[in-house]
C-alpha cells in the first residue's frame, strides 16, 4: 500500500477512536460514479485503507455505476469494466438508478449476473424470464449488529426511470412513497436502517420527512454535493455530486439495539495519494484502445458552460440532417468546460454517451413550442438547448418550475410563426419523453448522435462556442 496523506490518516484515525468497536457500524457510499473507471483505482486503494482497520466496512453504491466513459459503455459486454472494478473493490450492494437501464432489459440481466453484489430495489417487478437479478432489501450483519437496506429505484412522470421507454419493456415500477411503508416490519427487525435511493435530493427530503424511522438515506441522482450528511427529521442523509470527486464515510455508533450518534465525512479522492495494483491492471487493459484517442476537431477558444457545448451538438445534428432547428435535452450534455485545443472521439462519446439515435419531425412553430415546455417538464426543469431558433422563457416565479410564457425566434431574431412546419431533429430519448401534441411523431435514424458530431467535426476542424447560448430565462 503506498503512502496515504496526512489528511486522510486523520480523517480515519478520528472516526475510529471516537466510537465503540464493537457496536459500530461504517459505511463506504459512492453515487453517480458514471464509469468514472480512471479514478477506481484510487477508491480501491481508500477501501483497503478502511477495511484493514474495520474488516466489517460496508461499501454501497446509490446506482448510476455506468454511462459516461466510452472504455466502459462501449465494451461488449457494456458496463463490464465499472463491475469489474465493483466486485474487485468488493462492493456490498448497489441502488439501480436510472442509467442501469441503458443497455435494456436484456443488458440488465448481463449486468447483475456478473455482479458480485446485489441490486436492491423495492419499487420494480421484473419477472422471472428477464433473468434479472434484484431484491428489495438486504440485511447485513456488521460488527453483530444488524444492519437493514430497503432498495428504491427512480420513477419519472412517465411512471418509469428516467431512460428511454424501449429500455424497460416488461418491467413494472411503483412510486416509492406506496412501496417504502409495506417494509416497515424490516424496520422493527433491524438495529441500523438505511434506504438508498435514486430518487434525487429534494425527494430525498421528503421521504426524510415522511419515514423518520429510517437511520440515513444514501441518496443519488441529482448530483448535490452536499458537505458530509445533513440531518433532516432526524434522518442523515449523504450525497456526492458526479462521477466520484468524494466519497461518503458514515459512522453509526449503537448502544442496546438503538442508534445513539451517527455522522458523515466527505473522502476527497484527489487527496489521496495510495492506490491499488489489481485495479490499475484492469485499467490499462480496459483503456487499451487507440481509436479512442483520434483527434476529429478543435476548439479555438476554452468553453466554460453546458449551453456552449449543448448549441455546438445541436448545431451538428441540424447541419448533418439538413434541418432547421435542433433540440438537445439539458441533462444529455454531460460536459460543463472544456479547454481550446484537440478534441477526440473519446471526448466526444463522453459528452454525448448514451448512444441515443436523431428522430427527425415535422413541426408546427406551436408544436414545436409545446414540445420544448413538454422536454423541460421531462427533464427535471431544466430547459432544452436549441440550435436554429433562441428563446425567452417567463417562469411564474424564480422557482423556475413552471413556464408562464415562451416566446421563439430564429436566427434573425424574429418571432417563429405558429403557423409554419418546421424541419426538427432531436434525440430519440426525448422525442419518447417529452409527451406533447403533435401529428408527426417523427422518423427515427439509426446513425448514433455523437456520429453526427464526430462527422461534423472532421470536416469543420475548428470550431469556436465560447458564450454561446440558446435561451433566456426571466420572471
Amino acid at each position: 500500500m503506498k503512502k496515504i496523506f496526512l489528511t486522510i490518516v486523520s480523517l480515519l484515525v478520528f472516526s475510529l477512536m471516537s466510537i465503540s468497536y464493537g457496536e459500530t457500524v461504517r459505511i463506504l457510499s459512492t453515487n453517480d460514479m458514471h464509469a468514472a473507471i480512471e479514478k477506481m483505482p484510487k477508491l480501491a486503494a481508500i477501501v483497503d485503507s478502511l477495511r484493514a482497520i474495520d474488516p466489517g466496512l460496508l461499501v454501497i453504491s446509490a446506482g448510476d455505476n455506468r454511462t459516461g466513459n466510452p472504455y466502459n459503455d462501449l465494451y461488449v459486454p457494456e458496463s463490464y469494466p465499472m463491475i469489474s472494478f465493483m466486485n474487485l473493490i468488493g462492493f456490498d450492494a448497489s441502488a439501480l438508478g436510472n442509467h442501469e437501464y441503458d443497455s435494456k432489459v436484456d443488458g440488465l440481466a448481463k449486468m447483475t449476473a456478473l455482479s458480485n453484489f446485489r441490486y436492491l430495489a423495492a419499487n420494480i417487478t421484473c419477472p422471472e424470464e428477464t433473468g434479472i437479478k434484484v431484491v428489495p432489501y438486504q440485511v447485513f450483519d456488521v460488527n453483530g449488529v444488524k444492519v437493514g437496506v430497503l432498495g428504491i429505484t427512480q420513477v419519472g412522470t412517465l411512471g418509469i426511470p428516467d431512460t428511454h421507454p424501449d429500455n424497460v419493456k416488461g418491467l413494472s415500477f411503483s412510486q416509492p412513497e406506496e412501496v417504502i411503508p409495506q417494509y416497515k416490519w424490516l424496520t422493527e427487525q433491524c438495529d441500523v436502517n438505511i434506504l438508498l435511493t435514486h430518487v434525487g435530493y429534494e425527494n430525498d427530503v421528503e421521504l426524510a420527512n415522511k419515514f423518520p424511522y429510517y437511520d440515513m438515506i444514501i441518496s443519488s441522482h441529482t448530483h448535490t454535493q452536499l458537505e458530509g450528511g445533513e440531518l433532516h427529521n432526524g434522518v442523515l442523509i449523504n450525497q456526492n455530486g458526479y462521477q466520484l470527486p468524494r466519497v461518503a464515510l458514515t459512522t453509526i455508533e449503537v448502544e442496546g439495539g438503538n442508534v445513539v450518534s451517527k455522522k458523515t465525512e466527505n473522502i476527497f479522492l484527489k487527496n489521496f495519494s495510495g492506490t491499488n495494483d489489481a485495479a490499475d491492471a484492469l485499467l490499462k487493459h480496459f483503456k487499451n484502445s487507440p481509436e479512442m484517442e483520434r483527434v476529429v476537431g478543435y476548439f479555438a477558444t476554452d468553453i466554460t458552460t453546458y449551453d456552449a457545448l449543448g448549441v455546438m451538438m445541436c448545431d451538428a445534428w441540424k447541419s448533418e440532417l439538413e434541418c432547421d432547428i435542433a433540440i438537445e435535452n439539458y441533462g444529455g450534455v454531460r460536459y460543463d468546460t472544456f479547454p481550446a485545443g484537440p478534441i477526440t472521439v473519446k471526448d466526444i462519446l463522453n459528452l454525448d454517451p448514451f448512444l441515443n439515435t436523431t428522430v427527425v419531425m415535422n413541426l408546427t412553430g406551436k408544436e414545436l413550442s409545446d414540445f420544448l415546455i413538454a422536454a423541460f417538464k421531462a427533464d427535471r426543469n431544466r430547459f432544452p438547448i436549441t440550435s436554429g431558433c433562441t428563446a425567452v422563457v417567463t417562469y411564474t416565479d424564480a422557482s423556475k418550475v413552471e413556464i408562464k410564457k415562451l416566446e421563439l425566434f430564429d436566427t434573425n431574431g424574429k418571432k417563429l410563426d405558429m403557423k409554419k412546419k418546421y424541419r426538427v431533429v432531436t434525440n430519440n430519448y426525448l422525442a419518447s419523453v417529452a409527451d406533447s401534441p403533435r401529428q408527426d411523431q417523427g422518423e427515427r435514424g439509426t446513425v448514433t448522435t455523437s456520429d453526427y458530431i464526430i462527422n461534423w467535426l472532421k470536416k469543420l476542424g475548428s470550431v469556436d462556442y465560447q458564450g454561446r447560448s440558446s435561451f433566456t430565462e426571466k420572471w
